[in-house]
């Protein structure tokens, strides 16, 4: 093989690499809802990716959705069987309640796009 070969190898493997860093273990910000309405805005990911909530306690989550890709016109919380539409451009509010403490995922349709609720 050539070093041009090589380095084209080098690099498909970091792209590869960063893509993975970027879905899956990139950290967004942390956020502890205080009352009960929290504000996530959508784009290239969620901010914040964390909620910290109370357990038992009505929790209202705004999507302010600015991101266009297909990925996160949507976002699902399989806990609680909740698939909600989100268009761009504007907030959706989803109301749940995490009925105890624990960690509960969201993510897009497509769960490239990860977020986790914390009930305390």
């Amino acid at each position: 093989m050539t070093t041009s070969e090589w380095i084209v190898i080098a690099g498909g493997l970091a792209s590869i690499a960063w893509v993975n860093w970027y879905f899956f273990m990139a950290g967004r910000g942390a956020a502890t809802v205080q009352g009960s309405e929290i504000v996530i805005t959508v784009d290239n990911g969620y901010s914040p990716a964390t909620i910290r909530a109370l357990a038992g306690a009505p929790l209202r989550l705004v999507f302010d959705r600015k991101d266009t890709s297909s990925c996160s016109e949507e976002v699902v919380f399989p806990d609680f069987g909740v698939r909600k539409f989100l268009p761009t451009g504007e907030r959706t509010t989803i109301e749940i309640t995490p009925p105890k403490p624990g960690k509960y995922e969201f993510m897009c349709g497509m769960s490239m796009l990860r977020g986790t609720l914390i009930a305390e």
